[in-house]
């Protein structure tokens, strides 16, 4: 048996030493990529040696004035800011908000605004609610102060739309007024859920309503209702879909139909309802199956003996004495039988009184 190989085994030999090794595969590279890099390099070597190195320098030239840009030039006196024009700004606060801007500004470039700076700048000032900075080239920059505006009155505090807490901001016009715990204006924001939810409310009121708004309440069943002056209370639910509701009650109040309504419900924007209306004055009409129902005048009686009303058959009138006879003996009328259900429903009508 030694010249033949046993059954089960592998012949003895190079490849029974150890596994075969299998071939690696090559890294997988975008197409796109290999495409770019080839057709460079082939650029490249197609140039001549002259013009190849006239592209490199272009290259190198192109990252040294990269370099020069960003580490010299923006920062350059060459392009510092040296116009500051300051818009939007309306509150008293005006002058101080404006120097603070100005002053900030001319410590920059054109070229490397820091509206960060600008921001910290103006952070003692609440009603400062946004800056919108735009560079002017070479020399110029462009600050547009977007306004917080009081929307309503939390403790004799004015406060924004969105619960900014603006201290020393005058106030102008009449505001509503909202209420809040006591310690929860501390901060420079409404921190009681109910409050700042109706200044929300408050905030999102359209302008010709602003100057009618007196009070909001948040109630446990209507939840915030909104109070007019010489109208009607506005009943809003939560904050939610602002705009939508403010829009349905705008129109309930100019709809001459709801005139006099003591409440306009806009939980449901898509289905406003006004409340508390003068009802219609109609016609008295007497209980049914009373001796007083009769029918209008412009009408005819049903032929049908049918009462109306009571859809049950009317009692026949009751039989009328017969004159008296001539020779002075009065004869009595013979007595109508109780009229019987002609119809089939299985029922009779009453004996008349």
């Amino acid at each position: 048996m030694s010249g033949q190989a046993v059954a089960g085994r592998r012949p003895a030999g190079k490849g029974a030493r150890g596994k075969r090794a299998r071939p690696r595969r090559a890294r997988a590279t975008h197409p796109g990529r290999l495409r770019s890099l080839a057709f460079s390099a082939l650029t490249l070597r197609m140039l001549p040696a002259r013009m190849r190195r006239r592209v490199l320098a272009l290259l190198a030239a192109c990252l040294v004035l990269a370099a020069a840009f960003q580490f010299w030039l923006r920062d350059s006196p060459l392009v510092a800011v040296e116009d500051v024009k300051v818009s939007g700004l309306t509150t008293k606060d005006a002058p101080r908000v404006r120097a603070a801007l100005t002053s900030a500004a001319h410590a920059m470039t054109t070229l490397h605004v820091d509206q960060d700076d600008l921001e910290r700048a103006i952070a003692a000032y609440p009603v400062v609610r946004a800056l919108e900075v735009q560079a002017d080239f070479p020399h110029g920059l462009r600050i547009h102060v977007v306004e917080h505006r009081p929307a309503a009155m939390v403790g004799g505090l004015p406060v924004a739309g969105d619960g900014t807490i603006l201290r020393g901001l005058p106030v102008e016009g009449r505001l509503p007024e909202i209420d809040a715990p006591p310690g929860k204006l501390d901060g420079d924001r409404l921190t009681d859920p109910a409050a700042l939810h109706a200044a929300r409310v408050a905030g999102g009121a359209p302008v010709p309503l602003r100057g009618r708004l007196e009070r909001i309440d948040v109630r446990s069943e209507e939840g915030i209702v909104v109070e007019l002056r010489d109208g009607p209370e506005l009943i809003f639910g939560d904050a939610r879909k602002l705009r939508a509701k403010w829009i349905a009650a705008v129109r309930v109040l100019a709809d001459p139909k709801a005139s006099g309504a003591s409440y306009i419900d806009v939980r449901l924007p898509g289905r406003p309802a006004a409340g508390g209306l003068p009802a219609e004055t109609l016609a008295p009409v007497a209980p049914a199956g009373t001796a007083e129902l009769a029918p209008p005048a412009e009408t005819t009686p049903p032929a049908s003996g049918v009462d109306p009303a009571t859809e049950e058959l009317a009692a026949p009138a009751p039989a009328t004495a017969a004159p008296p006879a001539s020779d002075g003996t009065a004869e009595t009328a013979p007595q109508a039988p109780a009229p019987t259900d002609s119809t089939g429903a299985g029922g009779v009508s009453p004996p008349p009184e």
